[in-house]
């Protein structure tokens, strides 16, 4: 199912108890138990997998570990994107984690391997009102984590200057306040578009897929639309 940005997953301890929640609601509508098979941060939307019942859950949650599903995203990030590339960055456990070590600080016992790989699919110039003269600079990715540590993404294209577009906690404020400014979009744009994997029972190649998402579409949409874009494919 489609997983709409800004809605938790699931609860936890430091959830307010008037949030809403993916699971219960999902859980409500179809009047009976589900299992989240994997998860998806609260600010990024897209589609995410339940299972109607713990075995199958279990077995498609065995695929995700044994790295057997394949993940793709689209992100609108800052700046000139290299055409393709690799980004090989161990990453703490928790991303708090960082933000209490120096730039030498050496892997610890909770640094876990991380891979993502992501290809350029536009690059635009997206021009300010008051600032014609200094656009800013915006690239249209796929990317395809190889991993799954907290927050990849968005760490990780942080640390090759290439922060996410309306990412409040790793991205670009000036970037991020010029966009809202301009399109009105209140979300980071980071979508979870597409899983592939085996079937856990058949055996059969799944290839499910989900469009970008309203907002999302309308932000590319703004900056295809405005005549003085300057857009390099």
């Amino acid at each position: 199912m489609f997983k709409p940005a800004g809605l938790l997953v699931h609860k936890s301890e430091t959830t307010s108890a008037h949030a809403p929640v993916l699971l219960q609601a999902l859980r409500d509508q179809l009047h009976c138990r589900v299992f989240p098979v994997h998860r998806l941060d609260r600010p990024t939307a897209g589609l995410i997998l339940f299972g109607l019942n713990g075995s199958a859950a279990a077995k498609m949650v065995d695929l995700f570990t044994r790295r057997m599903v394949s993940k793709y995203y689209q992100a609108l990030v800052c700046g000139w994107a290299p055409d393709a590339g690799q980004i090989d960055l161990p990453l703490s456990a928790k991303p708090e984690d960082e933000w209490k070590k120096d730039a030498t600080s050496q892997p610890d016992a909770t640094t876990q391997d991380a891979a993502t790989q992501f290809q350029t699919l536009a690059r635009y110039r997206f021009p300010l009102e008051k600032s014609l003269t200094n656009p800013i600079e915006l690239s249209l990715l796929e990317v395809k984590p190889l991993t799954g540590r907290s927050h990849q993404i968005r760490r990780h294209l942080q640390h090759i200057g290439h922060p996410i577009v309306g990412d409040y906690r790793h991205g670009d404020q000036g970037v991020n306040r010029a966009v809202l400014a301009e399109t009105g979009v209140v979300r980071m744009l980071l979508t979870s578009m597409r899983l592939d994997f085996r079937h856990p029972y058949t055996g059969e190649l799944q290839a499910i897929t989900v469009g970008r998402g309203t907002l999302f579409d309308q932000v590319i949409s703004q900056l295809k639309a405005e005549p003085k874009l300057e857009i390099c494919a």
